[in-house]
């Protein structure tokens, strides 16, 4: 077994996709029902995602879907991938996430985002726009204050003050450097670009200052992994996600997921085609052993002490049977 994968933390964001003919809280069901089984794999964590007005996902309340994951879970450590900051008031995510380590002590991670809705449309309902993540640092150090007590309102945030709920920054755009100078754990991806993924690392590690919230640099490498029997059944597994990919960009809405053969009969456009071959390609994706490989040389090239792997499919069984052979590449669980 490589020494490299031995060391590395094993994680899973689920975005609760749902899928052609079944309904959005039959998705969410199966997120709880994915951290179970995740959790008796031996992950270290298993996050939930936030999305606003996308017909593909279920998943619009992270911090009320995560409450959920750790009441039907012992062990696992339950957070976000993330909150989308820009979107909310500090005081009121720093409240939700008061009241989950409350609940949940000492398992529950605080990770954020700097996306602003999906559309317009979206964006207006929540009263926000494009603009409001220019200033994602400024409301990053603003939500981690009301866990210290620094805030100049006179204001207490309540059950937060004085809880110790670690942060983490999703790495978009300027989301590197913003992580460093906070002195917090950074999430980066997708495995597609990985220049631009060591280029983000590099910069995050150059710029980092020491805080309360960490006393080193912390880096999650995320992106897709999919593990199969044969190359050709892991492949499969991208199917789904691809063409979803493909026609959000074509017909600028993020659909359900299809099943892989659907989408293999399908008739599709030059634009379509080259959109879903690109989408099937650059994740990590084979046989366990061409897997473990892969993801050798990926933690080696970027120092990562994590990976999440954001796996997204129509067939849950196989998705299942991809994270059992994940765990058995990476030992998880055995001491």
């Amino acid at each position: 077994m490589s020494q490299v994968i031995a060391a590395t933390r094993f994680s899973v964001l689920d975005r609760s996709r749902t899928r052609e003919g079944h309904e959005a809280s039959e998705a969410l069901r199966d997120t709880v029902r994915l951290a179970r089984d995740l959790e008796g794999l031996g992950y270290h964590r298993f996050w939930v995602s936030e999305h606003h007005g996308v017909p593909g996902v279920a998943g619009s309340a992270p911090t009320v879907l995560a409450a959920a994951v750790a009441a039907a879970t012992r062990t696992i450590r339950v957070g976000t991938g993330g909150v989308m900051l820009p979107n909310h008031q500090p005081l009121v995510v720093a409240e939700q996430f008061g009241v989950l380590e409350s609940l949940f002590p000492g398992r529950v991670d605080m990770g954020l985002g700097r996306s602003v809705g999906f559309t317009d449309g979206v964006r207006r309902a929540l009263g926000r726009d494009k603009d409001m993540a220019d200033d994602f640092a400024a409301q990053l150090d603003e939500l981690l204050g009301w866990f210290r007590g620094t805030s100049s309102t006179g204001v207490r945030a309540r059950p937060s003050e004085g809880l110790t709920v670690p942060p983490f920054v999703l790495a978009m755009g300027e989301g590197a450097t913003i992580a460093a100078r906070a002195g917090v754990p950074m999430v980066i991806g997708d495995f597609r670009n990985r220049d631009r993924m060591r280029r983000g690392v590099d910069d995050y590690r150059a710029r980092f200052r020491p805080s309360v919230w960490a006393p080193r640099p912390y880096v999650v490498i995320s992106g897709t992994v999919a593990v199969a029997e044969t190359p050709e059944a892991a492949r499969r597994l991208l199917v789904p996600e691809a063409w979803s990919m493909a026609y959000s960009r074509t017909h600028g809405t993020f659909p359900p997921l299809p099943p892989a053969g659907h989408v293999e009969s399908r008739a599709m456009t030059g634009k379509e085609r080259s959109l879903y071959e690109s989408g099937l390609a650059g994740h990590v994706a084979g046989t366990e052993e061409q897997v473990a490989d892969e993801l050798e040389t990926l933690i080696k090239d970027t120092g990562a002490d994590e990976v999440l792997v954001t796996t997204s499919t129509y067939d849950r069984d196989a998705l299942l049977d991809s994270y059992r052979r994940l765990a058995r590449v990476a030992e998880l669980g055995r001491s």
